[in-house]
């Protein structure tokens, strides 16, 4: 999604390395290199940081960065917005952060089990990710960590400052910073990607036609309520144009064309098999303009059958696919 990061390393537990693999090739990810992590946070940010400078660690070195970002995985809603900031506070102070006002108070108990001193909200942030580093003083930083700090240590930006005397700069994160922590929070990150995906729609027509301004004109009217990327192609027998769509990561699509073609079911065929659609119920909707000569419609009964025959597989799929006859005078 962030075209100027130039390679992705992925730390990962042995047992799910092939797992990671599968989801690269699946995807068709780029620029993506997976590592082997160790048993704790701070040794496996340390074998990922070793790709850039250890050759016997990695079967080929990547190029060195000027600023290393680290993020976990469990907050899979960062914007480059933030990601941006906490690179450009880390090329002039040496490390960033982004942090979040504290929900709630921090209390430390007694050997007993009673409250020994409680913490002034007001005056605490908490640590989130992503964090962003010069690549020499982090680097720098892991190579002189003890094994309690390996073992026990949860804060980079606390390395930076112990080891390479590095004050970071603190940045003001936004709320789609929470991690997915527990088995309930599973729930409320599959109900923030049905909300996004619901609101982008793409509108694909063929501009061949001489009637695929309709196709232009609809993007325009959508544009006021969901976000709208229109596509012109050939609907063909084209499969490379097809997954360039797919690659784009919509998820619902609004397909224009003239009744009498019969490219345009099979690129709704193609892309209802190709879209891995695991997270939402999505839609698909082929829009005929139909063109008759004596004024009654010259689309046959038999068409319409089987759209709606298409219609009932697709939906075991979690795909709604509509059909839309406009009869064009």
């Amino acid at each position: 999604r962030i075209s100027w990061i130039s390679d992705i390393v992925v730390v990962a537990s042995p047992e799910n390395i092939e797992t990671m693999k599968t989801i690269i090739e699946k995807y068709g990810h780029k620029r993506v290199t997976v590592v082997e992590g160790g048993i704790t946070r701070h040794r496996s940010i340390f074998n990922g940081l070793k790709v850039f400078a250890e050759n016997e660690f990695s079967s080929h070195l990547l190029q060195k960065p000027e600023v290393v970002i680290i993020h976990d995985a469990v907050r899979p809603f960062v914007e480059e917005d933030i990601v941006s900031k906490v690179v450009v506070a880390a090329k002039e102070h040496g490390a960033a952060g982004a942090i979040r006002p504290l929900v709630s108070t921090v209390i430390a108990s007694a050997a007993d089990g009673c409250l020994d001193h409680s913490l002034e909200r007001a005056r605490y942030r908490a640590s989130e990710m992503p964090q962003a580093f010069l690549f020499d003083i982090i680097y720098e930083a892991y190579q002189q960590c003890t094994d309690y700090d390996l073992d026990y240590g949860t804060e980079c930006l606390h390395l930076a400052l112990k080891y390479c005397k590095t004050n970071a700069k603190l940045v003001e994160g936004t709320a789609d910073l929470w991690k997915v922590t527990y088995k309930r929070d599973l729930y409320a990150a599959e109900s923030i990607i049905k909300d996004n995906l619901s609101q982008e729609v793409c509108v694909i027509t063929n501009v061949k036609e001489t009637l695929a301004q309709v196709g232009f004109l609809l993007p325009e009217s959508l544009k006021s309520q969901i976000k709208v990327e229109a596509t012109s192609v050939p609907l063909s027998k084209n499969d490379s144009c097809l997954q360039n769509i797919i690659s784009g990561q919509c998820y619902n699509f609004v397909c224009v064309n003239v009744s009498s073609e019969a490219a345009c079911f099979y690129f709704t065929l193609k892309l209802t098999s190709n879209v891995d659609f695991v997270f939402s119920s999505s839609v698909l909707l082929q829009a005929h303009l139909d063109i008759p000569e004596n004024n009654s419609f010259s689309i046959g009964m038999e068409d319409l059958t089987t759209i709606k025959k298409f219609a009932r597989e697709t939906k075991k799929k979690n795909i709604l696919v509509y059909g839309l006859l406009i009869q064009y005078k």
